[in-house]
């Protein structure tokens, strides 16, 4: 049987409560905020058409709590926000990486610090997507460049959501969130569709955090016939608090080590003509799309450039990072920040390449001719070196 599509012409923001809803999504818990606003707004108009639940909540710490509950009680829930929304969210962030309650937390980036230039692009919230809140922790951080992406990676997002037992950050940016593109809304089977493991075993028997070799416990609904405890203290394998070290090393362990470990199953990049690149631009989100544009402009002038595009943000690419580090004569990180990824890049360059950042914080992206003009710039460089 064939599958239903349906192509449309809409925003990022949009796509993606498409792309929820066809993961499964029921539940929406969010304050309107700039430039995210457009997922609320669908959100309340499509969730109740498909027999799911929209609240306006008073303000951003409401909102990433009322997910949580609704995860908890078994609804595949979500919420959106941007830079200071998502600022206070970070506390009870905490609180769902150690209950280990699945959830989707979109952020669409715009220029700050604080209330900032609002309606404007930035991508200054990467390191805070990984390190935002407090305490060794592992996280999942995807990051689109296309409306397509929208929709399709916000199916990802679930599916580490619920594979994982785990919060799963979509950090968007103004540039993606608010740009129309076509997009294919397609019928997705039950087969590309992660829903949480469940509990077989007798009621008294189970322990929501006794988690098994691949790292992930089932998770019993509130309501239901199991007894589950969930708070943000360290707890032992029932749910109860525990303060013995032994018990506190293995759990904090756990928090990073079930998606480190699993790296290869969550990791997604985009290679474009790496084969014989001699320049190397990595690049996430927005920006990737200048950088996919400069490339094919100096493409046409014989010059050897390729893109690495981070999907995943974290776990970092790092696999990915040093294979283009290894292989190019230099590599450009194109970034709506001043320099938040270069230092991961950085970090793993034991090899001397030379690495360069193009940066923009004046509110305005990244565009295609200030990335070449850093290529010539790294080329005269070299030539300068090298003769």
């Amino acid at each position: 049987m064939t599958k239903k599509q349906d192509i449309r012409f809409i925003q990022g923001n949009v796509a993606m409560v498409e792309g929820a809803i066809a993961a499964g999504a029921r539940f929406y818990a969010g304050y309107p905020i700039t430039p995210s606003s457009e997922v609320a707004e669908a959100s309340s108009i499509r969730l109740p058409q498909e027999g799911g639940l929209y609240v306006q909540m008073e303000d951003e710490i409401a909102s990433i709590a009322a997910i949580i509950g609704a995860s908890a009680s078994g609804k595949k829930s979500y919420t959106a926000t941007s830079g200071p929304g998502f600022s206070l969210m970070q506390e009870n962030l905490g609180v769902a990486i150690m209950a280990e309650v699945p959830c989707v937390i979109i952020n669409v980036q715009r220029s700050g610090p604080s209330t900032g230039l609002a309606t404007k692009p930035a991508q200054g919230d990467f390191l805070q997507s990984r390190w935002g809140t407090h305490g060794d922790h592992g996280i999942i951080v995807l990051s689109p460049s296309t409306v397509q992406d929208c929709f399709d990676l916000m199916i990802d997002a679930f599916n580490y959501a619920e594979k994982y037992r785990t919060p799963v950050i979509f950090l968007a940016d103004e540039i993606v969130g608010h740009i129309r593109e076509k997009v294919v809304i397609r019928e997705v089977g039950e087969n590309e569709i992660i829903n949480r493991a469940q509990p077989d075993c007798e009621p008294e028997e189970y322990k929501p955090f006794n988690h098994t070799e691949d790292g992930v416990a089932p998770l019993a609904p509130y309501g239901g016939k199991y007894v589950v405890r969930l708070s943000g203290s360290t707890h032992d394998e029932r749910g109860f608090p525990c303060s013995r070290p032994d018990n506190a090393d293995k759990f904090i362990r756990h928090y990073t080590d079930k998606i480190e470990k699993n790296y290869k199953d969550i990791v997604k990049v985009r290679k474009y003509n790496l084969e014989d690149a001699d320049i190397t631009l990595v690049a996430f989100g927005g920006s990737t799309r200048s950088a996919l544009e400069a490339m094919n402009m100096a493409r046409k002038e014989g010059k050897k450039i390729g893109v690495l595009q981070l999907i995943t943000l974290w776990p970092f690419p790092e696999d990915e990072v040093r294979d283009v580090l290894v292989n190019s004569n230099a590599v450009i990180v194109p970034e709506m920040n001043l320099g938040q990824m270069i230092r991961e890049v950085n970090r793993l360059n034991d090899f001397n390449t030379p690495v360069q950042g193009v940066n923009r914080i004046d509110s305005m992206p990244i565009t295609p001719k200030e990335i070449l003009d850093k290529i010539a710039e790294v080329e005269n460089e070299s030539s300068r070196i090298f003769g």
